[in-house]
């Protein structure tokens, strides 16, 4: 990955070096002086072309563009303030950007540095035991987001074993899931006394797999057994630490889609939706018998790297905390300090939990949002599983919204967040009238996987609690 902000400093440094003004240098690359002022600041990726251009009117290497070195001590006190004003905890403090000007001595600069690294200890104190899980999480998803959740060598492995047993495409059926077992030394056992925590246990010294004989209607014993063998396949070994248990998890998930969702079959039916501007999630799943969860999970796998179409997911439980996410659309998720999306709470105008409002649940829920980074449109499910009700959300920018089946709904909001007026403030009328008054108690789930906010209740959306007083309230109070 490119670090745009040290090549705008390089570009900046060379140009100075060389005396040219940003007018000189834009004229002789074919650029705007404002357009080269974006680049030096670090605010545009450089596609190869630009590059070339820039080293050879500056009369130096692409490598030496390239160099992950800052040309100055300046030029590295300048790229770490403008990261950590770039970042989630910045973000978080509700402060205006400060400019980066010569005006601004180093000694300020450093300042400002040692208080963001101390704010960032006292997160990741007060993150105590989740601290690792979420910054585990953060990582995990910006290496997807860099793939694309698209992992190549993955779809090579699920073919291959196809191959093996002979699925030449469509739904992968519970026989051939059998087969792949066979294939690989395995005998499949269904017990009724699988360890509560486990999904399924794998006697490697016997070539056994144990699966739970009894599933919750909603689940897909396929899935069981394909990731159990996944695992196998994939030499994983017990995990050295969390941020390796979620890569195991991540890579076991992708490959046990794959095996249901082959690429190939997969990637005919997408591209011809595509064209006919037809897209769906549905017509995915039902195309492979699977759950609507899984085929969203394999539409991002599949839809940029095939129809260079960037998107996001979403898994939201019915109070409209993020379980699950992925974008590479740019579309802006809640995160804490840190940058950890899990635990925290949706917007509540977003079509992840304004589909928990209808009534309608057969038929897929289309929506646009406004948002402050642009306009999107989604497409909602719920799906019930044993741990209660939760939706599946994919969406894309407005501008690709066009290839999809819903495109055409009339339904938007207007998201504001994460400004706190937007929903998670309550009214003026309503926090005057029980600002003080309420002593709500949050479910012990919420509290835990949901970060320590700064104010209030632990866990617990006080707009909702303050409406639902509202609404119960004496007529005479």
């Amino acid at each position: 990955m490119l670090d745009s902000l040290t090549i705008g400093r390089r570009i900046r440094q060379l140009r100075s070096e060389r005396g040219l003004t940003l007018d000189d240098l834009g004229t002789a690359i074919g650029r705007a002086p404002s357009q080269v002022s974006v680049i030096e600041n670090g605010k545009r990726e450089l596609k190869l072309g630009e590059l070339q251009r820039f080293a050879r009117v500056l009369d130096v290497s692409i490598d030496q563009l390239l160099s992950s070195e800052p040309p100055t001590h300046r030029a590295a006190l300048e790229i770490a303030l403008e990261r950590a004003q770039r970042g989630p905890l910045f973000a978080s403090l509700g402060l205006p950007p400060l400019p980066v000007r010569k005006t601004l001595s180093d000694e300020a600069i450093e300042t400002i540095l040692g208080l963001h690294r101390e704010l960032e200890r006292v997160h990741g104190e007060r993150a105590a035991t989740p601290e690792e899980a979420r910054r585990a999480n953060t990582e995990l998803r910006r290496t997807m987001r860099q793939r694309n959740n698209y992992f190549a060598d993955l779809e090579q492995t699920a073919a291959e074993l196809h191959a093996a047993v002979g699925h030449t495409g469509g739904p992968l059926s519970q026989r051939v899931a059998s087969d792949l077992a066979s294939h690989l030394g395995f005998s499949l056992h269904y017990v009724g006394d699988l360890p509560g925590s486990t999904r399924s246990v794998t006697d490697l010294r016997n070539g056994r797999i144990y699966v739970p004989l009894g599933q919750s209607p909603d689940a897909d014993p396929r899935s069981v057994v394909l990731q159990a063998l996944a695992g196998h396949v994939l030499g994983h070994s017990e995990p050295a630490d969390y941020a390796e248990f979620l890569r195991q998890r991540v890579e076991t998930n992708y490959l046990a889609a794959a095996l249901l969702v082959p690429q190939r079959g997969a990637v005919d039916i997408l591209t011809q939706a595509k064209d006919a501007r037809e897209l769906s999630v549905e017509d995915l799943r039902d195309a492979f018998g699977v759950n609507y969860e899984t085929a969203a999970h394999r539409f991002t796998n599949l839809a940029t790297e095939h129809l260079g179409i960037p998107v996001h997911f979403l898994k939201v439980d019915s109070s409209g905390i993020i379980s699950k996410a992925y974008e590479n659309d740019n579309v802006a998720f809640p995160t804490d300090a840190l940058g950890a999306i899990e635990g925290q709470t949706v917007c509540r105008f977003w079509s992840a939990r304004r589909v928990f409002d209808v009534e309608d649940r057969f038929s897929p829920y289309h929506q646009y949002t406004d948002k402050p980074v642009g306009t999107y449109w989604c497409t909602s499910r719920i799906q019930t599983s044993g741990r209660g009700q939760f939706s599946v959300s994919v969406g894309t920018n407005f501008a690709n919204a066009k290839w999809f089946r819903g495109r055409d709904t009339p339904t938007r909001f207007h998201s504001g967040c994460p400004d706190e007026s937007c929903c998670r403030r309550p009214p003026a009328s309503l926090a005057t009238r029980w600002q003080g008054q309420a002593h709500p108690s949050a479910r012990l789930n919420s509290s835990l996987h949901a970060a320590m906010p700064t104010s209030g209740f632990t866990g617990v959306d006080t707009t909702e609690v303050f409406e639902f007083l509202e609404r119960h309230a004496p007529t005479s109070s």
